[in-house]
């Protein structure tokens, strides 16, 4: 078998999920597991959580994976549904559904269902993704109250820049969902992460963790040790090649790593189709031993090297962490030019997840 391997911690995600409780005390929870929990498995997240008070995620496909697992928490379908039919499967499936849009009112108020949905009107507070403007939900707020299709009619919006704190926009944002207060809305959820962490005023009923449970930070300036996350993610590949270069010759694809001394180079069983990043620069850093060694020229599809001059008792067969415990996802995708959700859900099918719960 290939030695690569995401060992996923799931006492380290309740550990998170625990801390999001932790800060808004009497608030319930979506853990957001989109995205397959973001590159964790998300029947496994899911069944690791039985204690959630709800889920989150982005389609009516994954939906339905968490309810395979998880018959009674609420499930929230952060992006409604994207064609009518849909709304007769989200009421099959006891869904909580976001309207964003009139088109997804219209379907909703012309659908027949077998019973009716918590419905969350999501306004657009000032990010202008997804959304409708104030003047337009006070209208669908007035349309949708005591409808058969609706149980509960809801408020959620999300932040644009909650993860840069001090940003102008994130007040704004607030704001305009504290201006809508005045309509009788059954549940409100506007926190994300960041929010969570960060910005009391924005926790409301619903809290919606996402990054943060899977034990990364969504700042630049904070690390999740900081924040008292535990990573969730160990992505561990072993030494498959040890080489000598004299100086002057080349590591890689393009020739773009030269040897500036006598070196010693290891060759990594992870590449860009495993979900490492392509673009890592030279001297991103690896751990090898306990020691940190730097990338050495391009990743390759299947492999990397990495500089093992300064380690000289690295051996064939060490393992080799790409991040975890020893080095944090959030460092190498700063390294990177990225951010940890873009790594944490680019793992790739042909890497095995294995899991423990101790």
């Amino acid at each position: 078998m290939r030695p690569l391997v995401a060992t996923i911690d799931l006492a380290a995600i309740r550990h998170n999920y625990a801390v999001a409780k932790r800060c808004a005390p009497g608030r319930e929870a979506f853990a957001v597991v989109k995205a397959n929990a973001y590159g964790h498995g998300v029947r496994e997240v899911v069944g690791s959580l039985p204690e959630a008070d709800g889920f989150a995620v982005a389609c009516l496909e994954e939906a339905a994976e968490v309810r395979r697992v998880n018959a009674e928490a609420r499930v929230l379908l952060l992006e409604g549904c994207f064609e009518p039919a849909e709304y007769h499967s989200a009421a099959q499936l006891a869904l909580d559904v976001v309207v964003q849009g009139a088109e997804q009112a219209e379907a909703l108020l012309a659908a027949q269902l077998p019973g009716p949905l918590n419905v969350w009107l999501k306004l657009d507070s000032g990010m202008h993704r997804l959304g409708f403007a104030a003047d337009q939900l006070r209208h669908w707020h007035a349309r949708l109250a005591g409808a058969t299709q609706v149980a509960e009619l809801n408020l959620l919006s999300h932040f644009a820049c909650a993860d840069e704190r001090g940003h102008p926009l994130t007040e704004q944002q607030v704001e305009a969902f504290l201006d809508l207060l005045d309509l009788d809305f059954d549940q409100r959820s506007l926190a994300n992460s960041a929010a969570i962490l960060t910005i009391p005023a924005a926790h409301m009923d619903w809290l919606r963790p996402g990054i943060m449970l899977y034990g990364a930070t969504p700042f630049v300036d904070l690390t999740a040790k900081e924040l008292g996350l535990r990573p969730a993610m160990c992505l561990t590949a072993q030494l498959i090649g040890l080489r000598d270069v004299a100086v002057g010759e080349s590591v890689g694809y393009g020739a773009c790593w030269v040897a500036q001394r006598p070196s010693r180079i290891g060759t990594v069983s992870c590449g860009y189709a495993d979900g490492y990043p392509r673009h890592a620069p030279s001297g991103t850093p690896l751990v090898v031993r306990g020691q940190r060694v730097p990338l050495a020229g391009r990743v390759s599809m299947d492999m990397l090297a990495v500089d093992l001059t300064d380690l000289p008792e690295a051996q064939l067969g060490d393992a080799v962490e790409l991040w975890g415990a020893q080095l944090p996802v959030d460092e190498l995708a700063q390294a990177c030019g990225t951010i940890g959700y873009e790594l944490l859900t680019k793992v790739t099918a042909r890497v095995p997840r294995r899991y423990r719960s101790f």
